[in-house]
């Protein structure tokens, strides 16, 4: 394969505290410095949530701006993903941030079970969500927990709600949710292939144990690829990751070893129909 591989970093997510892991980056110093870690290690996307200093999440437009300004600064051309997900805020509160124009946000369209509760996401607040990204210039990152994600996905491409061409990101292995199942997920590719056009991006996180086997799958298959700390402490059961970077190091090794090239920040942004890099 010669197609390039976008390799996005969740660098903190609502969940891992220091006391899961103290690499865990909870503080804006500390998830600039690590995704810049990451960045030069070959990730072009970093996928942000935000934190109060007691390491709860947070939905703070202000944390927000600080971060967005620390990565611009720290990591030219990077791309900045904010989290509009329902564990650091409730209702419109999720997207108090996208008036700050990142160049992604992710989109969960519709609601699945999670390890201990419903993670709702209602139509009118799906809507909403969409609305303010295109009102704002912010390109959606389709997070699909379940098939019927994707198909709603589709009818929102249809409607003019989202990009005609959306990127979908698959996640695996949540508890309670889909767990990381081969044929499911080839599944997944047919799907956004067969709605979106055979050159359709998509992307595959893992969560916990499945993070490398579905950076496996994804990079092998032809698509991109999510890693980091949100999702994954462990480099394996008896060793914690040291860093972001350590995790992503690990994704371009997968690369390497399919014979893809990492993704550059403008050939990410390309991909994805993003604005160039100023």
């Amino acid at each position: 394969m010669s197609n390039p591989c976008i390799i996005c970093v969740a660098i903190t997510g609502s969940l891992p505290k220091k006391a899961n892991n103290p690499a865990v980056p909870i503080t804006v110093a500390e998830q600039v410095e690590s995704a810049q870690e990451a960045f030069e290690a070959g990730a072009t996307i970093c996928h942000a949530h935000v934190r109060n200093d007691d390491e709860t999440p947070s939905s703070d437009p202000e944390k927000f701006a600080r971060l967005k300004e620390g990565l611009e600064a720290h990591c030219p051309g990077m791309i900045v993903q904010f989290s509009t997900g329902g564990r650091s805020g409730a209702g419109q509160a999720r997207g108090g941030m996208l008036p700050l124009g990142p160049d992604m946000a992710s989109l969960s369209v519709g609601s699945n079970n999670f390890p201990t509760r419903v993670y709702e996401n209602p139509p009118d607040l799906v809507d909403w969500l969409a609305s303010e990204m295109a009102m704002h210039g912010v390109v959606p990152e389709v997070e699909a927990f379940d098939l019927s994600h994707i198909l709603r996905a589709a009818e929102m491409a249809k409607a003019g709600q989202i990009p005609p061409v959306p990127y979908v990101q698959f996640v695996m292995g949540v508890k309670n949710a889909m767990p990381a199942d081969r044929e499911v997920f080839d599944f997944y590719i047919r799907t956004v292939h067969r709605l979106f056009g055979d050159d359709a991006p998509w992307c595959a996180a893992g969560i916990g144990a499945n993070q490398l086997l579905l950076n496996e799958w994804a990079i092998s298959s032809g698509g991109h690829a999510r890693t980091g700390l949100e999702d994954n402490v462990r480099l394996d059961r008896e060793t914690l990751a040291p860093s972001n970077a350590a995790l992503v190091k690990r994704a371009v090794e997968i690369c390497d070893r399919y014979e893809r090239p990492v993704a550059t920040p403008a050939q990410a942004r390309e991909i994805l129909g993003l604005r160039p890099i100023a």
